[in-house]
Formats: C-alpha cells, structure tokens, sequence
C-alpha cells in the first residue's frame, strides 16, 4: 500500500469527537475544541482504524489521500 497522507477542513470540522472515538491515537479533540491530527502521515498499521474515522465524520471534513 501507498502512503496516506491525512488532512481536514477546519472550517467543515464540528468536533463531534467521532474521528478521536475511532483512532484516539490519531486524532483528539482539544479543550479548545479544535481537531489536532497527531500524525498526518500516519503508518499503515493505523488504516483500517483511520478509515472508518474518515467514514463516521458526519462533515465529511476528514480525507486520505493516497
């Protein structure tokens, strides 16, 4: 598999928390609200996790790219 590269729209984000629900060691919602990526290019063994925490954001503000 190729590389996956993580990125959001932080103007689409509501922080529902859904993506940190899934992968909490990828993403968090901080106190201030604001969604932080702690790796944006994340290693393959965190895929599967990653991509059902792409699904479930109800903005569509997360995407992999490959």
């Amino acid at each position: 598999m190729t590389a996956m590269r993580l990125t959001f729209d932080a103007s689409r984000c509501c922080s529902s928390g859904m993506c940190e629900s899934f992968a909490p060691d990828v993403f968090e919602i901080g106190d201030d609200g604001a969604l932080e990526i702690h790796d944006p290019n994340p290693p393959d063994s965190e895929r599967a996790r990653i991509q059902v925490a792409v699904a479930a954001c109800p903005t569509g503000a997360l995407a992999i790219e490959e």
